[in-house]
């Protein structure tokens, strides 16, 4: 299968098993997983024919590792990033000293001033990485990094959580823990 058909099938799944299972007729349960084998018949029922092998290769090779098999590889779930009231049953966890947070240059006043809100989805997304969140922050236009000051968040009692692909969550990130770098 090439990129474009894995980015085409991680794009579908995402919708699917973040936002919308309702728009090929299943539902997920309380932690977000279903049945590989019943997303498989609903995507065919709705004429989007996928292989278990297909299924497989997206979620081994998707760069960001959006999505995760249980233990027996008999269901799946997306990490993070759901719009539904979903469960993922993550930890709380210690963060390192800082995190960052990519957005765009057009949504920075409305940061600085409110903080960093977890709006229509159920965390903050965070990570160590700065080339993830600049290139988080390019699919919104002029890309900016922010630093969240996570161990002094931490201190003053705010969770955090972290999920397989090191994803880290938190429901809001104050903005004096915020900072802009350069």
């Amino acid at each position: 299968m090439n990129a474009k058909d894995l980015q085409r099938i991680s794009k579908t799944l995402s919708y699917v098993l973040r936002h919308r299972p309702d728009s090929i007729g299943v539902g997920l349960e309380a932690e977000g997983w279903i049945e590989v084998q019943t997303l498989l018949a609903a995507f065919a029922q709705n004429g989007q024919s996928y292989t278990r092998v297909q299924l497989e290769q997206v979620v081994l090779e998707n760069n960001k590792q959006r999505f995760e098999f249980d233990r027996d590889r008999l269901r799946i779930r997306a990490r993070q990033g759901h719009s539904l009231d979903i469960d993922l049953g993550y930890e709380a966890a210690i963060p390192p000293d800082n995190l960052l947070h990519g957005t765009a240059t057009r949504f920075l006043d409305s940061i600085l001033e409110q903080g960093l809100l977890k709006c229509a989805r159920h965390h903050v997304h965070m990570s160590t990485n700065k080339d993830t969140m600049l290139a988080v922050g390019m699919r919104h236009g002029q890309p900016v990094i922010l630093s969240i000051d996570a161990r002094q968040m931490h201190n003053d009692g705010h969770q955090f959580f972290v999920t397989g692909n090191q994803v880290w969550l938190t429901d809001h990130v104050p903005p004096g823990y915020l900072t802009v770098l350069p």
